[in-house]
């Protein structure tokens, strides 16, 4: 079927909600993805920040492949031996007690809601504290908590009680805190907002804050959770076990799970019917995500680690080039953002594309960096020969 066929079609058919990219995708391998028309792509942002194993990795084939032939489904009414061994791996991992399965990272914030509520209901507490730049999803709690105006715009009243913070200040999160604080929302490295990274005094401030007035704190790890980072959680990068966290995106090797991580003493607050999901912990997305945390102790982290210091080093020497137009870069691992001049940052997803790499701008002038973890020395090289010639043709 042509490329305008399908543009046809999906204009029939489709709510207009996404602004689709010109290219028709026919495959994927490793870090490549092959248009229809014969045009090879790197891609650099791995379908938002889910496939960090790149694409057809064998392992997490194969492993929905046998999962296929026992199941695809069981109510979550029975005990599931994939579910239970992939919650085995993820608690091990993440250093967590408790956890409940959804199918989303949206959904998972949701549950979250429900848990901050359960807790600090009966304690009088009703405020929930987010922060400016976040973003947690896109159904109406996860929506509540996130900050642009874009995303909220016509979905009004969404729910009270929530106040946003900016990122690092720790005299504006000192005053809003109080004893009506039911809980603190927050991205470690917010995905939507610029890659804003949180600092580690900042952490010790709400920790401090924490002991004080007794408020859950929930960090949502969807987006720099699963090793991109270089450890399996971006929160591990600090000293604090928050209260809740929220895992999903790259957990399910490419197919739609999501994770609530939850400590001990949280773990009688939602009885039994009080919450539950159809599809969450799917057992073949389960077993993708067995697959996934496997390939991730087997060197994935550890490439993150050591590809996103090269790249980072490998982009801060760009920016001692043109410091005119590289105004900022942030992040951890392999999630960081380039912050550029606001003109230049107009044209680049397309400059990019023009030289056959997929990339995706944020917060209207941060380029996201957000490639498969599986991504080598060399894929890196063919990236920053791509920006250094776009940034030598452009004049500001």
């Amino acid at each position: 079927m042509s490329k305008k066929v399908n543009k046809e079609k999906e204009e029939k058919y489709f709510l207009q909600t996404y602004n689709r990219l010109e290219q028709e995708i026919e495959y994927g391998k490793g870090v490549w993805l092959y248009s229809k028309s014969g045009e090879i792509y790197l891609d650099m942002f791995a379908g938002l920040a889910v496939n960090i194993l790149g694409y057809n990795n064998p392992a997490v084939s194969e492993a929905i492949t046998e999962q296929l032939k026992k199941y695809n489904h069981l109510s979550n009414y029975f005990l599931q031996d994939t579910q239970i061994a992939f919650a085995e791996n993820i608690l091990r991992l993440s250093g967590y007690d408790k956890l409940f399965l959804t199918s989303s990272g949206t959904e998972s914030i949701e549950a979250a809601i429900k848990l901050v509520r359960k807790y600090a209901n009966p304690l009088g507490k009703n405020e929930i504290i987010s922060f400016k730049g976040g973003f947690h999803g896109r159904t109406y709690g996860a929506l509540s908590l996130t900050y642009k105006e874009k995303y909220r715009t016509g979905y009004e009243p969404l729910m009270p009680g929530v106040i946003f913070l900016t990122h690092n200040n720790e005299k504006e999160l000192t005053e809003a805190v109080n004893e009506n604080t039911a809980a603190v929302f927050l991205e470690f490295i917010q995905g939507e907002g610029g890659l804003s990274t949180v600092s580690e005094s900042y952490i010790n401030k709400l920790a401090e804050l924490k002991r004080k007035y007794n408020f859950l704190i929930v960090a949502d790890c969807i987006q720099c959770g699963a090793g991109r980072t270089g450890k399996f959680l971006s929160i591990q990068h600090y000293n604090i076990t928050p209260d809740i966290c929220v895992v999903a995106k790259g957990i399910g090797g490419g197919l739609p799970l999501g994770v609530v991580l939850i400590k001990n003493d949280l773990k009688d607050i939602i009885k039994t019917g009080e919450h539950g999901t159809t599809f969450g912990g799917n057992p073949v997305s389960c077993a993708a995500g067995i697959a996934v945390m496997k390939e991730l102790e087997n060197g994935v982290m550890e490439n993150a680690d050591n590809m996103g210091k090269l790249l980072k080093t490998e982009l801060e020497k760009l920016q001692e080039k043109y410091p005119e137009i590289i105004k900022d870069i942030r992040g951890i691992g392999l999630m960081l953002g380039v912050e550029v001049e606001d003109e230049f940052a107009k044209t680049l997803m397309q400059k990019f594309a023009e030289k056959n790499i997929f990339v995706n701008i944020t917060n209207n002038n941060v380029l996201r960096i957000i490639p498969p973890l599986i991504i080598s020395k060399e894929n890196i090289d063919y990236f920053i020969t791509a920006f250094r010639s776009i940034l030598e043709s452009y004049k500001l």
